[in-house]
């Protein structure tokens, strides 16, 4: 055999073993493929991990199936990083570490631990006046913090509008265990006010229910429920959005989240669509210096509220966060909160809209 024949037979030797171990190699990388599938299939949080790995295993197989699952890997991220974009329990820092309690402002304060219904203990405080007879407010926060940084907010209403004041930790913030969740606040707020019913020294006719932001939505999907709104004289929300995916538009200016369906959005707090079907008495708190939610959702809430007994108050230079420090914040809770108390149980009420204009009522 001539040295050219020998050389064309060794070549071919190795283009054989090339390939042999390249089709190894790819079976391996299908093996692996069908693990990280099964893995993407089971724990939908990997995904994004996951679609990125199967990108690179399969890039080479086609430009269409890369940018196929390319997609889905973006769209997976979206999903799960909403969480992270709309829960802030550690702002400011420490949040989670420490949480002041009324004490500090010599309120008096029972402080307890209830469980929800799916076993997550939250931490809720009590700040009770002396007296019986006397309005009751569950209070729903923002998205940030802990009830400590609401303190001047209660030591207000305790002292302007003679209540007690039950402040609620949602699960994930400060004391309370858990991970913040839509449907784990829902429960959270039911814990709170079962809470409440349970004890002897309420006067059951005069809960209110508040809720500020995020916790607005939280206090209308409670009082939208039959079992609750039974038990409730009304409803305060001050500065809340109409819905989240309504928000997200806004706060995120992106044209593809124009076209995106709800069902895209992990977390809905479809507000006002629940606010059309109550019929108890509600006070829409707003301020028009809010750069965060705009005014106009709130006003929107109002209009869309089927409530015969219905107010909004709008403060000028009311911030998201500091719209309780407007002149005739308080006077707005005061009036609201006599007027529901002493209406006759059988007075079915009215519309109703209350400007506030440099701390003047104009009805």
């Amino acid at each position: 055999m001539s040295d050219s024949e020998l050389d064309k037979k060794e070549t071919v030797e190795m283009a054989e073993t090339k390939k042999r171990r390249v089709g190894a190699g790819f079976a391996m990388i299908e093996l692996i493929s069908r693990l990280v599938l099964a893995v993407m299939t089971r724990f939908w949080k990997l995904c994004s991990t996951a679609l990125l790995i199967i990108l690179l295993v399969f890039w080479f197989e086609g430009g269409m199936l890369a940018s196929f699952l390319l997609v889905i890997a973006l769209l997976g991220l979206f999903y799960n990083a909403q969480d992270m974009l709309l829960y802030h329990p550690d702002q400011p820092p420490h949040s989670r570490m420490y949480v002041e309690l009324p004490g500090i402002l010599h309120l008096p304060y029972e402080n307890h631990f209830v469980k929800t219904r799916d076993g997550t203990q939250i931490n809720v405080v009590l700040v009770k006046q002396s007296h019986l007879d006397v309005p009751t407010v569950v209070f729903f926060h923002g998205n940030a913090g802990n009830i400590g940084h609401r303190l001047m907010n209660i030591l207000g209403l305790y002292s302007a509008c003679k209540c007690n004041v039950v402040m609620v930790e949602y699960r994930g913030y400060g004391k309370s265990d858990g991970s913040p969740s839509e449907h784990g606040m829902y429960d959270d707020a039911e814990a709170a006010v079962d809470f409440i019913l349970n004890r002897s020294d309420i006067n059951k006719r005069k809960i209110f229910i508040f809720g500020r932001s995020l916790g607005g939505a939280v206090a209308i999907n409670l009082v939208s429920k039959p079992s609750y709104s039974s038990c409730v004289a009304g409803l305060i929300v001050e500065n809340t959005f109409t819905s989240l995916p309504d928000i997200a538009r806004v706060l995120f200016n992106f044209k593809i989240l124009d076209y995106l369906p709800s069902w895209c959005f992990k977390n809905q707090y479809p507000s006002k669509k629940r606010l059309e079907k109550l019929c108890l008495p509600i006070l829409f708190l707003s301020g028009l210096g809010d750069q965060l939610i705009p005014p106009r959702m709130m006003t929107d809430l109002f209009e869309s509220s089927s409530s015969p007994l219905k107010r909004i108050s709008r403060f000028p230079g009311g911030s998201h966060n500091e719209t309780w420090m407007s002149p005739g914040y308080y006077e707005a809770w005061h009036s609201f909160l006599k007027e529901v108390c002493e209406r006759p149980a059988h007075d079915s009420g009215h519309s109703i809209a209350v400007h506030m204009e440099k701390g003047v009522k104009n009805v």
